[in-house]
Formats: structure tokens, C-alpha cells, sequence
């Protein structure tokens, strides 16, 4: 499953590469996105696993950057 989310309060290009890298790390992640300019982020994941994996993106995004939200 692929999805696609808007991002808002994303400071810096480097902080959308550390998202970036950091998402791709978590399991069922198969592929990540995470463009600053467009402050969006694109996500390939298990579609039965979707759900955990997008609180852990959560909990990741929160780590790199305290002030950027996920719009759903």
C-alpha cells in the first residue's frame, strides 16, 4: 500500500533526510519519501501492518523534528 501524507511545520532539508532515513529503517517500511520543499512524505508499506507502521513513523518524525505533524 502507498500513501501519501502533507507534513506541516518541516523546517529543514536536513531533517526531512534523517525522517527519511530513520522510516526507512522501520519494519515493513518498502519504500520513503520525505520531500521538504513539497512538505510531503510518501509511504510504501505492508498494507496488513499499515496502521503500527504509521505510529511508529509518528514516533520517529517526533524524534527528528518535535514540531512537524502528519496530516492524514
Amino acid at each position: 500500500m502507498k500513501k501519501a501524507f502533507k507534513l506541516e511545520d518541516l523546517d529543514c532539508a536536513n531533517c526531512a533526510a534523517k525522517m527519511e532515513r530513520a522510516i526507512a529503517k522501520i519494519d515493513g517500511v518498502q519504500s520513503v519519501n520525505v520531500s521538504f520543499i513539497a512538505q510531503k512524505m510518501t509511504i510504501e508499506a505492508d498494507e496488513e501492518k499499515f496502521d503500527g507502521i504509521m505510529e511508529q513513523v509518528v514516533k520517529t518524525c517526533r524524534k527528528v523534528e518535535p514540531d512537524c505533524k502528519i496530516i492524514r
